[in-house]
């Protein structure tokens, strides 16, 4: 069985890079629980059934991290030792003034002509802002270097920005659904 402490991408033996493979991540996921899932120790002592729901666990935590961009990028950023303080969220005022108009643009989908028409668009221009941003941090986690990886970490922060107004979108959308 793989080692508990080991780091997410030597666990799923990849490569250490913000450039993950969906499909190869997605195999070597089923592998290892294959391996470790706590089923095949029902018959097993105390000690190898508590090891292999610890290692199905870290399994999941792992793959949970390591799909998801925005988790991979804060992930990678910790292994290179850059802090990351959720609290703070001084970013620059273009950003901010994107966030706002994005914002307000969610805000006048209601009254819209065509308000599924309107969410449409604000949510494919996030989707495109989203992925910009996220293209630069992988460009920037490659780079390895303390300022690359600095801003690496505001862009994570941007990112988190966008993984709140895609939630509000889906709420959004519920709420659209319903009429």
């Amino acid at each position: 069985m793989a080692d508990l402490s080991s780091h997410f991408f030597h666990l799923f033996d990849l490569p250490v890079s913000f450039d993950v493979d969906a499909e190869t991540l997605a195999a070597r996921y089923r592998e290892l629980q294959q391996i470790a899932h706590p089923d095949k120790f029902v018959g097993g002592t105390d000690a190898e059934r508590r090891i292999s729901v610890q290692m199905a666990a870290r399994i999941n935590e792992g793959f949970r991290t390591l799909k998801d961009p925005l988790a991979r990028g804060r992930y990678l950023l910790e292994l290179k030792g850059i802090s990351l303080d959720d609290a703070d969220t001084v970013l620059d005022g273009t950003f901010l003034m994107e966030q706002i108009e994005l914002r307000e643009s969610m805000g006048d989908v209601r009254d819209s002509a065509d308000p599924h028409q309107a969410l449409q668009q604000v949510s494919q221009d996030i989707a495109a802002r989203k992925r910009q941003i996220t293209d630069n941090m992988a460009h920037l986690l490659r780079e390895d270097d303390l300022a690359s990886l600095q801003q690496a970490r505001d862009e994570t922060r941007k990112l988190q920005f966008f993984r709140r107004l895609e939630e509000e979108l889906d709420v959004l959308d519920e709420e659209l659904a319903e009429f």
